[in-house]
């Protein structure tokens, strides 16, 4: 998933940055409201963390011109704890309000209810082969043993699994997992898929992490005849 930040406090920011990072969310982040308008209009998001209180444009303004044009999902911030903002901000169409200071475990939860919502009937897991993929607690199991992975380790093998059986390309892998440019990045991909297949396919005897040369990578089961490195 990926997520912007419109937040000109920089505490906030960054331990906003930092915590939904650490959860294994694409994070990037605006510093006041015309650019985060800019971000929001010209860039798609799953979803959009959003301060009232920001310098050249305020939140509510930001908001009125992102409902204009995409209905992405917005959290709304801010320090007032006032009802007629929290009202004003819903009716200009945001999805959601929290008030300074907050916790970051309720942002998490309101973040995942949010975004539940909008997936409709996506699955919230996944199964490959003998692989269990839960993606709302964020855990993974293969033969019913619990994989200790990192989040971007967790962020790539989820890429990987809601796109099962598709040959996906490192520049998609690098956009999606890291956001970011593939040409300055050769060697990220690689390293992550090795170290991943280190946790769910070395262990085991049928392999589910399949490299097809020149194409990308692959997550499916397959006959153990067919499997290749």
């Amino acid at each position: 998933m990926k997520i912007l930040i419109v937040e000109d406090e920089s505490k906030t920011a960054d331990y906003l940055q930092r915590g939904l990072t650490e959860q294994g969310y694409v994070v990037e982040l605006a510093r006041n409201g015309p650019d985060g308008q800019h971000y929001a209009l010209q860039y798609d998001y799953d979803l959009i963390i959003l301060d009232v209180m920001l310098p050249g444009a305020d939140g509510f303004s930001v908001l009125r011109a992102i409902r204009a044009v995409k209905q992405t999902p917005v959290i709304m911030l801010t320090a007032r704890d006032r009802v007629d903002d929290r009202v004003k901000g819903l009716r200009e169409g945001a999805d959601d309000y929290l008030v300074k200071p907050f916790s970051f475990i309720e942002l998490l939860a309101r973040l995942q209810a949010i975004t539940r919502r909008g997936r409709g009937q996506d699955p919230m897991q996944i199964t490959v082969g003998d692989l269990q993929i839960d993606l709302l607690s964020r855990r993974a199991w293969r033969d019913s043993r619990r994989l200790d992975l990192t989040a971007k380790e967790f962020a790539l093998l989820a890429a990987l699994a809601r796109r099962q059986g598709e040959i996906i390309s490192k520049t998609v892998i690098a956009e999606q997992v890291w956001d970011v440019n593939f040409e300055s990045n050769a060697n990220v991909v690689e390293v992550a898929i090795k170290r991943l297949r280190a946790k769910i396919d070395n262990p085991f005897k049928h392999k589910l992490l399949h490299t097809i040369r020149g194409m990308g990578y692959v997550l499916e089961p397959r006959d153990e005849v067919d499997e290749v490195v």
